[in-house]
């Protein structure tokens, strides 16, 4: 059964001193694809501000606006109702034999590759290597999934936005973007093109018409095996009706809800809060 959610997603900046000017990109437009139909969407600045939109490189809707006037405070606000369907297999299942092939490493070959977020690990693609032993490469995702999900303890405040998968796996603690990253160091080491999911997640899934929670920024991954589908390592689930994506790309540093550059300012207080109310 489809879900329709309202997702509102407030960014707050406090300076120690003005900021004299400010050049930003905001990530806060869900993605409209065959899971997923966006009704409405804005995202607004206070001060105001002059944006443009534009679709990034790896598909992900982008909102760029600059300020000039001197400021002390600045909050960025994304507003969404959005129509969901929970996430689907490819009816086509490709072989490991397919995945190797000259032809899909190419195609998918920034899916596949290592970067600073998503290093290669010997020791873990040994162990992904052991997991897949026997398995399609469907079934091997799932077996990653599951891995990084008994392996991991969720907890918030022990890793940054700058951790690395590896780091990650180091401390055997982490949040939902270690989760996906590891997860996905691990796909590609098996020659699995998998990308990078930022998102939502409603926690509720038995949630009550019209009453708004405490949402949660969430992350999770994407897998192709003859097609693109999704798993959340997080919670070692498919993706729901809960789930709601917005940018995809190699791993977070390609789909940050806010990045920027600015002028003055000094030292900055940041505030997120998120809120996400089930319509239908």
């Amino acid at each position: 059964m489809s879900w329709r959610l309202r997702v509102v997603h407030s960014t707050g900046f406090a300076y120690k001193s003005a900021v004299t000017s400010s050049y930003n990109e905001a990530r806060l437009t869900p993605r409209s694809d065959h899971r997923q139909n966006v009704i409405v969407n804005r995202v607004e600045t206070v001060p105001s501000s002059r944006a443009y939109r534009y679709t990034d490189y790896w598909g992900s809707a982008v909102t760029a606006f600059d300020l000039h006037a001197p400021h002390n405070e600045l909050e960025v606000s994304g507003l969404s109702v959005v129509e969901t369907d929970a996430g689907e297999r490819p009816q086509q299942q490709a072989t490991w034999e397919e995945l190797h092939t000259e032809y899909i490493k190419d195609r998918y070959d920034e899916m596949l590759a290592n970067t600073a977020y998503v290093p290669k690990n010997r020791g873990l693609g040994t162990t992904a290597k052991r997991l897949a032993k026997g398995r399609t490469p469907e079934d091997a995702v799932e077996a990653v999934c599951k891995f990084v999900y008994d392996e991991m303890e969720y907890v918030p405040g022990t890793t940054g936005v700058h951790t690395t998968a590896v780091d990650a796996w180091n401390e055997r603690k982490g949040v939902c973007q270690d989760y996906a990253h590891l997860t996905l160091l691990m796909l590609r080491s098996l020659g699995i093109p998998s990308r990078y999911v930022s998102g939502y997640l409603h926690p509720d899934p038995n949630a009550p018409i019209d009453k708004t929670v405490a949402g949660q920024s969430h992350a999770w991954i994407e897998a192709w095996t003859g097609g693109w589908w999704g798993h959340d390592p997080t919670n070692d689930t498919t993706i729901t009706e809960r789930h709601v994506s917005v940018g995809v790309g190699r791993d977070y540093a390609d789909v940050s809800p806010l990045r920027g550059v600015y002028t003055g300012g000094g030292a900055t207080d940041l505030d997120v809060v998120v809120e996400i109310t089930r319509l239908a």
